[in-house]
């Protein structure tokens, strides 16, 4: 049984449309690496949000939120690389980096209140 059901958290639901966003977005990207790449970005998001949720633990669930807001960072610079190449206009791209720092922070607030250590506790293990 998982500790925390996903479908109700706003960061989950947030980044589930940001992902579609996204994904509608890139299909006109000529650039196969850096669409497949924000593809996967995207798609982690949410996705780790869910498994974090589905584990055992409170120390693992912190552990997938981790990931998934680097997973926000790395698709904030594929976004900013798609647009100064010229992929992406300015217009589209600024809501888009707005709600991926949105995600960032209510994964490290969600995180936060789930308790436990900081980033090296999580990297390592410590503190729990």
């Amino acid at each position: 049984m998982s500790l925390h059901n996903f479908e109700e958290l706003e960061v989950w639901k947030r980044s589930s449309r940001l992902a579609v966003s996204i994904l509608e977005l890139t299909d006109s990207i000529r650039l196969f690496a850096l669409r497949d790449q924000m593809a996967r970005a995207c798609i982690s998001i949410p996705s780790n949000i869910a498994e974090g949720a589905e584990r055992e633990s409170n120390r693992e669930f912190r552990r997938f939120l981790a990931i998934a807001k680097g997973s926000a960072g790395e698709l904030r610079t594929q976004l900013y690389l798609a647009q100064r190449a010229g992929y992406l206009e300015h217009g589209v791209v600024a809501p888009l980096l707005s709600e991926c720092r949105e995600v960032s922070s209510m994964l490290e607030g969600l995180r936060k209140s789930i308790g436990g250590g900081g980033v090296l506790g999580l990297m390592f293990g410590w503190l729990f």
